[in-house]
């Protein structure tokens, strides 16, 4: 197998969303291609280090971290697109809102994962590196569930992800969703606040679920538009914990609409039989600020046209 040196350090600092996971399973992530006895070897020598001090493998991250990640020999990335993944790659390039030097905001199509893993070995940011084979630099700024649609930001700059990964740690950034939730949800809940904590399923899956023992967690809510049994609301999430809309929507008694894993069975079927097909959650606004322009954008990306025809048959019910 060929491979390449990445021939720099990297320091990466830890988004929110890794917070509580081991250093070792961290690099595993971050360092594809690299066998794993390399890198307990890097973290023995004390070349990894975390806020510049050795840790030891089973460290646990926390949000805003400094991790040096020394250089090391990865595989090279194959850029080849599976054939089964042709007509799906492709549809990437028409959901691109937005791109300059620095930046990419791509509208994800539901069903799609935002990278490989889990039994996945291709996603969207491989989609991505396939399409801009000469591009030298392309990272996730943060991620959406894979049946979640919406506005993805991707760095094609290592100083735009760092830029990017501090307004997130900063709260400056603003991501708004649209979801259709179960019941009349109330005017007057504009929040959740409910601790979030993650566990693991014997099938190796991982779920969340309102804790004490969890992390801190707040979404805020606004109504949308009432239906006879469901309500469109717009979820603007403070915090950035794993599935954090919907099980602050289950937690208020108001699932999510196709939610397999955290929704209400009876009210999914009743939306299947409207022609619902997927889970009606979609990033639809991001208000972050460009370094390279000097100015805050507004990147916005509507409903799909499965989801307007949902709410008109509602309407009409």
């Amino acid at each position: 197998m060929t491979t390449e040196l990445q021939h720099s350090v990297r320091l990466l600092t830890i988004e929110a969303e890794y917070e509580g996971q081991r250093i070792d399973n961290y690099l595993r992530t971050q360092l594809k291609g690299v066998p794993k006895s390399l890198i307990y070897r890097i973290l023995r020598k004390g070349e990894v280090r975390v806020n510049k001090k050795r840790i030891k493998p089973e460290y646990k991250l926390v949000a805003g971290d400094v991790v040096r990640v020394p250089p090391v020999r990865v595989a090279e990335r194959d850029h080849t697109i599976p054939e089964n993944k042709l007509n799906e790659v492709q549809s990437l390039e028409a959901a691109i809102v937005y791109e300059d030097d620095a930046l990419i905001v791509i509208n994800k199509p539901a069903g799609i994962a935002v990278h490989g893993g889990s039994g996945l070995s291709f996603g969207l940011i491989e989609g991505l590196r396939a399409l801009r084979p000469t591009a030298r630099f392309l990272e996730l700024v943060h991620r959406l569930d894979r049946d979640t649609s919406g506005l993805l930001l991707i760095a094609k700059k290592r100083s735009m992800l760092r830029n990017l990964h501090e307004q997130l740690r900063e709260k400056t950034m603003d991501k708004y969703y649209l979801a259709l939730v179960c019941g009349r949800w109330q005017p007057q809940q504009r929040s959740v606040k409910a601790p979030l904590r993650k566990f693991e399923l014997p099938s190796g899956e991982r779920t969340v679920k309102v804790d004490k023992e969890g992390k801190p967690s707040e979404t805020r809510f606004k109504v949308i538009q009432n239906f006879a049994q469901a309500t469109l609301v717009e979820c603007s999430p403070v915090t950035g914990r794993t599935h954090q809309i919907r099980v602050h929507t289950l937690h208020a008694d108001h699932p999510i609409a196709g939610d397999n894993r955290y929704g209400d069975p009876i009210f999914d079927e009743q939306m299947r039989r409207l022609g619902l097909k997927r889970l009606f959650l979609h990033a639809c606004r991001l208000r972050f600020y460009h370094p390279g322009k000097e100015e805050h954008m507004v990147v916005e990306a509507p409903l799909e046209s499965s989801l307007t025809k949902l709410l008109n048959r509602m309407e009409q019910a």
